[in-house]
């Protein structure tokens, strides 16, 4: 009996869709594995239908409307409909694959046996981009696990185990989906429910950075929000007091950082980055609420 994987791609009113799924239409498949690919529309109107369902695939295609403007309700719809399958795969609607991605991120799987992999994202950057981002690399996402458990993990990139699992009634959060921080919130309920995490460093994707993101203000607040996010790890009063008292001390000791700095450009933005990310995390340690990406509609 074949192995049925579904990759899952969430949407809302980019063109670069089209990129993906031509992307997607080129990779090879592991030996035994059944391919599916779904589309989840989140836009108010099913906007994105007419654009995939114009796209030829070697596998099967579903195309999903879940409105609106909630990215957890669309990722929660790609699951339902993937209840069957043994694993599925995230990618997202303004990334490419290579042709080995799939393959790669199933070596790791079964050499490493693991429940979680986390594949790269890799950033494109346009000619004109700032000599300081490109060279920080802040808009790529390259996984990193911690030395133990709970880990987390992104879905711009990874294939996790599902039919059967002890994970699998798990949903992203609603409320983190006008805020960001869904996918941090989900991947540690995962690990703490026993997923083995592993990482497949040539899985690639890659994503062509957009203007609205080359600035650093646009990074500044993905640096705070990522911090909110990454303080659900902590459950319980005095677990979330160590973790903020322990952000601040490291949001101290990156300002100092940034102020020695002050006269060298790369250096200098890296350590206020990474200051605003731990402010981010005491802020989340202090329930403060995050900043809607998008407002849902009436």
């Amino acid at each position: 009996m074949s192995i049925q994987i579904t990759t899952i791609i969430c949407t809302f009113r980019r063109d670069s869709l089209l990129q993906t799924l031509q992307s997607i239409s080129q990779i090879t498949l592991p030996e035994g594995i059944s391919f599916k690919v779904v589309v989840v529309d989140n836009d108010d109107q099913p906007s994105a239908k007419d654009k995939v369902l114009s796209v030829a695939l070697p596998w099967p295609l579903e195309y999903i409307h879940a409105p609106a403007r909630n990215i957890s309700l669309a990722r929660n719809a790609g699951l339902n409909s993937a209840q069957a399958s043994n694993w599925v795969a995230y990618v997202d609607d303004d990334e490419t694959v290579s042709p080995d991605w799939l393959k790669e991120l199933w070596s790791v799987a079964q050499s490493q046996d693991a429940d979680v992999v986390l594949g790269p994202a890799l950033a494109v950057y346009p000619d004109y981009t700032p000599t300081w981002m490109v060279e920080l690399d802040l808009h790529s996402s390259k996984p990193v696990l911690k030395a133990s458990p709970p880990h987390t993990g992104h879905t711009c990139n990874v294939l996790f185990k599902w039919s059967g699992t002890p994970w699998q009634d798990t949903r992203f959060e609603l409320a983190r989906g006008l805020t960001g921080g869904e996918d941090t919130a989900f991947f540690f309920e995962l690990s703490k429910l026993g997923a083995k995490f592993a990482i497949a460093d040539r899985a690639e994707a890659f994503e062509v950075v957009e203007d609205r993101r080359m600035s650093f203000n646009w990074l500044a607040r993905r640096k705070f929000r990522m911090g909110q996010s990454y303080s659900t790890v902590a459950h319980g009063t005095i677990s979330r007091v160590k973790l903020g008292g322990l952000a601040a001390i490291k949001c101290v000791a990156s300002f100092s950082m940034y102020c020695l700095n002050i006269g060298r450009e790369v250096r200098r933005n890296f350590w206020l980055l990474r200051a605003i990310f731990h402010a981010g995390v005491v802020g989340g340690c202090l329930n403060l609420s995050q900043q809607k990406l998008y407002e849902a509609p009436n």
